[in-house]
């Protein structure tokens, strides 16, 4: 079990990859998963969904905007009030933003999506950093995107803003080293669950092409021939939170069928 024991924060909990981190963390052995997102109803969701397992792990849900700091910090605190400890931090939660060329947009997307991928991500980690510490040490696990490095259209609001966290991410591992904490990136591409379904449906009917032949034009350039699934994504994410990238720190890990390969 790659995270027996361990103390575990989820952001973005929602249908998709936040849902998928928090319910393998518990089939990994976690001894308690918080959950964070805005929205009662999907924390609700995936705490059924880790209580449906039968493992015994407990479960905190806390309603937390990670744009507020003092909301980051309140989460932190309750759980270290509730379990004694954080080990894992999975910075998921995000803002999609506003999706226009950058020469016509409205760069009120780009703040939004600024103040949650970067600013609201930093809140979280600083409220969770101070707990690590004193406990011994900690891993740092951000959610990060192929966009950065593989521009597509009218995503640049969004890719500017994982940019910045993946700066950010590089800096902390190497501030945090010396408290045995370690900062690592998981770069998605492509993600098959229910962001990219409906993504596909609306191009269903904007384009009049059917699903598959939407598909056929993404996988073209995913040397596997798949859309990754988002399940499959969170468990190359959970490595880093696990004892078996123990000495693995600033590192950035591309999770997306090999659709980008940097040299």
């Amino acid at each position: 079990m790659l995270l027996k024991d361990k103390v575990v924060v989820v952001s973005g909990i929602g249908p998709g990859l936040g849902q998928e981190l928090s319910t393998l963390a518990a089939r990994e052995g976690a001894k308690a998963v918080v959950l964070a997102a805005r929205t009662v109803a999907k924390l609700d969701a995936a705490e059924q969904e880790i209580n449906d397992l039968g493992l015994g792990t407990a479960v905190l849900k806390v309603p937390t905007d990670i744009a507020d700091q003092a909301q980051c910090q309140a989460l932190a605190d309750r759980a270290v009030a509730d379990f004694g400890r954080i080990d894992v931090l999975f910075n998921s939660a995000y803002d999609p933003g506003s999706f226009e060329p950058i020469e016509t947009a409205n760069l009120d997307g780009w703040r939004r999506a600024m103040d949650v991928n970067f600013f609201g991500t930093m809140h979280l980690t600083q409220a969770c950093v101070g707990h690590m510490k004193d406990s011994g040490g900690g891993a740092i696990v951000m959610i990060a995107t192929m966009v950065e490095h593989k521009p597509l259209a009218t995503q640049a609001g969004y890719g500017a803003s994982k940019s910045a966290l993946r700066c950010a991410t590089k800096h902390l591992a190497l501030e945090l080293g010396k408290y045995n904490i370690r900062v690592n990136s998981c770069h998605m591409g492509w993600m098959w669950g229910p962001s990219v379904e409906g993504y596909f449906s609306w191009q269903t009917q904007a384009t009049g092409k059917s699903q598959e032949e939407l598909i056929a034009e993404v996988t073209r350039s995913i040397p596997l021939g798949v859309i990754p699934d988002d399940g499959e994504c969170a468990k190359a994410a959970l490595f880093f939170g696990s004892d078996y990238a123990s000495v693995v720190t600033g590192a950035a890990l591309d999770v997306n069928g090999g659709e980008f390969m940097p040299i």
